[in-house]
């Protein structure tokens, strides 16, 4: 199966479990109707219940797992086949989140599995040295993404996204680079963007906003301007 082809720039929502049922299908029709407003892709990381609800229901967002296991159809009860994902209508999958880390060699494997079932990989680092140890598995994405950051709403500075971006693309310049961490805004969302990035994403930033489908159109709005004016 082919790969989803993932355009720059792009954004990634991961609500984690902060929201559940309804709640999810609401924030991903608009981050749909906002990728297709501002015409930037959206990674929508879904909780992997409700894939294939979210994935039914919105035409423009790449709706991603949380997580998968590197099995292959037979045993492995409450594992998560990646087979599976891709009938359930997933595009793509994030991996070694932490909050979810995965061990070097498992992460290879799965990364691998991705690959051979037509799943985009999304793969977290939360150092220099992670980020270019995972670029050499070839993933499609990485995300550098320091962890005592994530969820404080303090967003990291442009001298980081440039080390990141340039720490990942000297060990494969195909890989796109997302960075992240704290991105509780519009504002954020530009100055990560202007500062170099292929792309940036929030979550509690997003899931704990007293208006969500506003805070999503104004970070999505926010990727636009500063795609383009850092391009005109």
């Amino acid at each position: 199966m082919e790969k989803r082809k993932i355009g720059v720039p792009f954004f990634e929502i991961g609500p984690k479990s902060y929201l559940y049922g309804d709640d999810i299908l609401a924030l991903a029709q608009a981050a749909d109707a906002a990728s297709a407003k501002y015409d930037v892709d959206i990674i929508f990381t879904c909780p992997v219940v409700d894939i294939r609800r979210v994935a039914e229901a919105t035409s423009h967002i790449h709706v991603f797992a949380p997580h998968m296991d590197p099995i292959y159809p037979g045993r492995g009860l409450a594992d998560t086949l990646p087979e599976s994902l891709v009938a359930a209508g997933a595009a793509g999958v994030m991996l070694n989140h932490v909050e979810k880390p995965l061990a070097f060699d498992v992460l290879a494997e799965t990364i691998k599995r991705a690959d051979e079932v037509g799943l985009v990989s999304i793969v977290c680092a939360d150092s220099m040295a992670d980020a270019s140890k995972i670029a050499a598995l070839n993933p499609d994405i990485v995300v550098a993404e320091p962890s005592e950051l994530i969820g404080t709403g303090i967003s990291v500075g442009p001298e980081y996204v440039k080390a990141a971006t340039e720490c990942v693309k000297s060990v494969n310049p195909e890989i796109l680079v997302l960075t992240a961490a704290g991105i509780a805004n519009g504002q954020d969302v530009y100055n990560t963007i202007i500062a170099g990035a292929d792309a940036t994403g929030s979550s509690s930033g997003v899931a704990k906003a007293p208006d969500r489908a506003a805070m999503v159109d104004e970070m999505i709005a926010a990727v636009r301007k500063a795609w383009d004016e850092r391009h005109n």
